[in-house]
């Protein structure tokens, strides 16, 4: 049955998709099929708890595409687990002896929801999905349609997740201006973390994006500008083993010749071994309403600095985190027309009542396609053995058979 009525939410942290990808849908729908009703929850799933909506009216329909050049989320976002009853509870979103996935199941009926469309990653999908088989147990069919946006493109099964292209792009574009940072103190070491809990793509396609362009510059090495001390000298990743005394080693060589050193560092790398040294020192470990490790709080940016210093001689750390600079920016064009393909297929997929998270399928031939939300799972490991992180890693002087021989055993 075509749906009557449609809502959007976006949730989880930004990423360089959530407006683009709101544009995407209005301008679809409006095209398509203008009679079906669009509204809006504000603020991800707290909006769906509170019944705090919009209406997308014939106003906010035209103004649509003016999304496209902005970042963020005009709708906001929140991190709000349904099955995380005592957060909820916490946050004032459901009152005592509620269930969240109840209170908001009743919510979408009250509103009229046939389609709900979630953008956001593998926590905001697999709740949607939980939310769904809540609605069919209670003979409520609600068709849920999320989009994967996350800017560490660590979803499986799906090949390439929304705004992910751009967030490395902007990265490197942050670290050209940090960078020139290497002059401002003898013996500088600059540490650069890129977002990237459980997954270092993001990390390496930004390295590899700023090496890119360094590529294209114009330097004068006879006055000191020479691209070996504006380059990256270490890639850091979690699915790679590090032996940190052989590579401070191979650091301390460098800093002696060249007189600085640039490191690029996921912010998920070594965090094991962050947890394990604060717990040993009987300190609490905060967590997010998911159970992750709140990564601000443990800073393994600084960590791997104090490392490091300590071991190449470093006179200064500088730690730089290009995280909400780049998670922030509006798509560029290559995210755009996969943002687009991707919000133009979720319609199509709506109009004929199908759930799941429209992507690329890796599993079944990269085909674009609505994937089962028990197929949808975060953490997908970056392949570090791809040829072009190996050519990075040789690039750099890393270790790159060792590096990626460490990878696949870890």
């Amino acid at each position: 049955m075509r749906p009557k009525k449609v809502a959007l939410l976006t949730a989880g942290g930004l990423a360089p998709c959530l407006s683009a990808a709101l544009a995407g849908l209005i301008e679809r729908y409006s095209k398509t099929a203008p009679e079906i009703e669009i509204i809006c929850y504000r603020g991800g799933y707290k909006g769906l708890l509170l019944g705090d909506s919009l209406v997308v009216g014939p106003t906010e329909r035209a103004a649509a595409p003016v999304l496209r050049q902005h970042g963020g989320s005009p709708i906001g976002n929140s991190r709000v687990k349904l099955t995380n009853v005592k957060d909820c509870l916490k946050r004032g979103l459901v009152k005592e002896g509620q269930n969240p996935l109840q209170v908001a199941a009743e919510q979408l009926v009250r509103d009229g929801v046939d389609v709900l469309h979630t953008i956001g990653g593998d926590d905001t999908n697999t709740t949607a999905a939980d939310l769904a088989a809540f609605l069919a147990k209670n003979n409520y069919q609600l068709t849920v349609i999320g989009l994967p946006k996350t800017i560490d493109n660590d979803v499986v099964p799906i090949r390439q997740s929304l705004g992910a292209w751009t967030a490395a792009e902007q990265g490197a574009f942050f670290f050209e201006r940090v960078v020139a940072e290497h002059s401002a103190n003898p013996r500088m070491l600059i540490v650069h973390e890129v977002m990237g809990r459980n997954c270092g793509w993001l990390t390496a396609a930004t390295a590899r994006q700023y090496l890119k362009r360094l590529d294209h510059s114009t330097l004068a090495p006879g006055l000191g500008l020479t691209r070996e001390r504006l380059a990256v000298h270490g890639v850091y990743v979690p699915e790679l083993a590090l032996d940190i005394a052989a590579e401070a080693n191979r650091l301390k060589a460098l800093m002696d010749r060249v007189g600085n050193v640039n490191v690029f560092i996921s912010e998920g790398a070594g965090v094991e071994s962050i947890v394990a040294e604060l717990t040993a020192r009987g300190q609490e470990v905060p967590r997010d309403a998911f159970g992750h490790v709140k990564l601000d709080a443990v800073n393994p940016g600084k960590w791997f600095g104090d490392q490091f210093a300590k071991m190449i001689g470093a006179e200064k750390v500088l730690v730089q985190k290009s995280g909400y600079f780049s998670r922030a920016a509006p798509a560029n064009a290559a995210d755009l027309a996969l943002i687009q393909q991707c919000c133009d297929h979720a319609v199509e997929c709506a109009l004929r009542r199908e759930s799941g998270v429209v992507g690329q399928d890796e599993e079944r031939g990269d085909v674009l396609r609505a994937i089962e939300f028990h197929r949808i799972k975060g953490g997908k490991p970056f392949d570090v053995g791809v040829a072009w992180f190996r050519e990075l890693l040789g690039g750099i002087g890393q270790a790159v058979s060792a590096a990626v021989a460490a990878g696949a055993a870890h």
